[in-house]
């Protein structure tokens, strides 16, 4: 009979950070790559139910790039939650006002639904620029192709 993985409290208490650069990547390949890491599928010590200790840095957001006419034919909507607050825009124009959201938007729907999925999205930090404020962290590149 298979036993339950359960891991210790020594594995738990690394924290690893992941630095990837998001120029000229695609939106969709980069996101499920990240969702891949933010949960632990790349360790061998995976377990659906617990989080997982990566941490993942993403810059140059605004430089992310989509195929076919995604640029002109995706649209993001929001909601204020008024009557007649509904507001879309595509691609273009989101990524012209905050770039940062269409990762963010990307990776969390790729996410579990629930608590665990939430504190999964708080480990994910996309910056637009090509500077990030976690130098201290020493985090690890990663070239995803």
């Amino acid at each position: 009979m298979n036993k339950t993985y359960i891991p210790t409290q020594k594995s738990k208490n690394t924290d690893r950070w992941y630095l990837i650069d998001a120029e000229n990547q695609t939106l969709g390949r980069l996101s499920t790559n990240i969702a891949i890491i933010l949960r632990g599928k790349n360790e061998i010590t995976y377990t659906p139910y617990l989080e997982n200790n990566a941490y993942i840095i993403i810059k140059n957001a605004e430089l992310i790039q989509v195929t076919g006419q995604k640029k002109l034919q995706k649209t993001y909507k929001r909601h204020s939650g008024r009557p007649g607050g509904l507001k879309s825009e595509t691609f273009s124009e989101l990524q012209k006002r905050i770039p940062i959201r269409i990762i963010e938007k990307s990776v969390k729907g790729m996410l579990p639904k629930g608590s665990l999925g939430r504190k999964l999205f708080t480990k994910l930090k996309v910056y637009s620029g090509n500077t990030h404020p976690h130098t201290a962290q020493q985090p690890q590149q990663i070239y995803l192709v």
